[in-house]
């Protein structure tokens, strides 16, 4: 068996986040869609041919509003493919890690969401990744979820991103205020995989199982973007002016959980780890 941990997925933030890592001396190796495309190639079989230490998996559909459209690469993607990869590592006993999302929730519980809280999707995506969850825990063998939210980091696709750029071009931003969550750092979720599959090796099974990976504290989309402008406006003196809208003044073909915050205490405990605050995760993406 190879010391190399197998990584699907190249692309997204996480990917790029544990690219990082490898370049800082951990022995990672990556399939992306050029190498191994989900949509119609066997993740399993490329993990029985390498027989890897472990495997993480950072690919998947995570276009929402798009898997309404395309449901059937929603599911290949976010539930097929990882049940043919947590298969392939039961049968090999290496350990599995597997990424998964809030939007698993409805978004209508008053606090922050355990891991025990019966889920409820409202969409084609939350429902693929949910499918995916389940999936996964019944094969078995040492698999690690990780649901996460509001993911962000300096490169890439992300909120952050989004709204520096509108900053530069717009002088109004209508922005959602009453979906709130917890700004998790694409960096923060990469070195927690890397530790779950890490501990998964050497036969310690501390995180394996459910958990809940966030930020520590609470923001709305609005509170975020205001951040950005906060800097934009110290970096260049332009600031656009911020208008607080509601879900409804702002309708996507699917729907988005109010409450998409995470509570984290079974993961501080299991890892050893303290969550970062929003405001902190947001100034790191903005210094990147």
């Amino acid at each position: 068996m190879s010391e190399t941990i197998l990584v699907f997925g190249r692309s997204g933030q996480v990917a790029q986040a544990l690219a990082e890592i490898a370049d800082a001396g951990a022995r990672l190796e990556f399939a992306g869609r050029d190498r191994c495309d989900l949509l119609v190639a066997d993740a399993a079989a490329l993990i029985r041919q390498l027989s890897p230490a472990a495997v993480i998996n950072a690919s998947g559909h995570t276009a929402v509003d798009k898997a309404e459209s395309e449901p059937d690469a929603a599911m290949r993607l976010n539930r097929d493919a990882p049940a043919a990869m947590a298969r392939a590592c039961s049968g090999l006993d290496i350990p599995f890690v597997h990424i998964s999302t809030d939007y698993v929730f409805d978004g209508a519980k008053p606090t922050p969401y355990v891991e025990t809280d019966p889920i409820g999707p409202l969409g084609v995506y939350g429902r693929s990744k949910a499918e995916g969850e389940a999936e996964v825990a019944a094969i078995g063998g040492a698999w690690t979820i990780f649901r996460t939210a509001w993911v962000v980091s300096p490169k890439g696709a992300n909120f952050v991103n989004t709204m520096r750029r509108f900053a530069a071009e717009r002088d109004v931003m209508r922005v959602v205020d009453d979906q709130h969550g917890r700004p998790t750092l694409a960096a923060d979720i990469a070195a927690l995989c890397l530790k779950a599959a890490r501990r998964g090796v050497a036969g310690d099974p501390s995180l394996q199982g459910l958990f809940h990976l966030a930020g520590a504290d609470d923001a709305s989309w609005a509170d975020v973007a205001e951040r950005v402008f906060e800097d934009t406006e110290r970096r260049t003196g332009r600031r656009p002016m911020l208008e607080r809208i509601t879900t409804a003044d702002y309708p996507t073909p699917a729907r988005r959980p109010a409450n998409s915050r995470l509570d984290t205490t079974k993961l501080q405990q299991a890892a050893g780890w303290t969550p970062r605050p929003w405001r902190e995760t947001v100034d790191i993406c903005l210094a990147g």
